[in-house]
């Protein structure tokens, strides 16, 4: 053999990179498991959280098909209900035990709440709420943080799903209004102090995404002016593409905030 030949044949030898690793909360439907499905197939390594084991196993079977293939990335399921500090802690360390690294958090386990009249809004209603979109994401966001730091390459990223309520409310959408502010501040604060770290963080503000939390907008959905209107919706699969964007980007350029929206929905303008 030549020296040329054993240099090449010691290049080849190489192995390659280890997939990157990406944990996704509220992965057992719409779009965390559009996003699932993206990240797979796009050759990310994908630790699904959620409160269903049913249904983050059927995001697991559709992500393993979407990555057919010889080097199909490994699929992790995880049940935990992201308002539990146990329950996260738990989350995070399978995790690192099955891949040893995390690379982004999608922090998208969210809910609605009851449309109800703001004084109609029952306390525990409120807390339920506000329990899962912000507690539960700022509980997701510090698990990330410490595995993020002590990780070596140090570093990772952090996508928060916001919504265009971040921006303007719907009538009867107190708590998941208030939460989805505040999870611009979360976004802003993450960003900050995960500067030193080589941690980046965005927020995408999602509008009428076709899932089961947008079932209302199929068929019709209060308006501002009192009125009931059905309103256009997008393919989730749109939403996961935007996420896989900015999850590809290097950590030295991140995307701060993005809308992605139903393009004719009322929104911009007077409705």
């Amino acid at each position: 053999m030549t020296t040329s030949d054993a240099g090449t044949a010691a290049r080849d030898a190489t192995p390659p990179a280890p997939a990157p690793t990406a944990l996704i909360t509220g992965a057992g439907s719409g779009i965390g498991r559009a996003v699932a499905l993206a990240l797979a197939g796009a050759g990310w390594s994908v630790v699904l959280a959620g409160r269903r084991a049913d249904a983050l196993a059927e995001t697991a079977r559709q992500a393993e098909r979407n990555a057919d293939g010889p080097e199909s990335p490994a699929v992790l399921c995880v049940p935990a209900d992201v308002t539990r500090p146990d329950q996260v802690d738990a989350l995070f360390a399978a995790a690192r035990d099955r891949f040893g690294r995390l690379d982004l958090l999608f922090n998208n386990a969210g809910t609605f709440g009851p449309p109800v009249p703001l004084e109609e809004l029952a306390y525990d209603d409120w807390r339920a709420v506000v329990d899962t979109n912000l507690t539960g994401a700022f509980l997701c966001a510090q698990a990330a943080f410490r595995a993020m730091k002590d990780q070596d390459p140090r570093g990772g990223r952090i996508i928060n799903n916001g919504s265009v309520s971040a921006h303007a409310p719907r009538p009867h959408s107190v708590a998941y209004t208030a939460t989805k502010h505040a999870m611009t501040g979360l976004t802003k604060s993450l960003s900050l102090d995960g500067r030193p770290y080589g941690i980046a963080c965005g927020q995408l503000d999602i509008g009428n995404a076709a899932t089961e939390m947008t079932g209302r907008m199929r068929t019709g959905i209060l308006q501002a002016d009192g009125s009931t209107a059905v309103e256009p919706v997008m393919d989730a699969a749109d939403v996961a593409r935007t996420v896989l964007h900015m999850a590809q980007l290097p950590l030295g350029a991140n995307v701060q905030f993005a809308t992605v929206l139903a393009t004719a929905m009322p929104y911009i303008g007077r409705g």
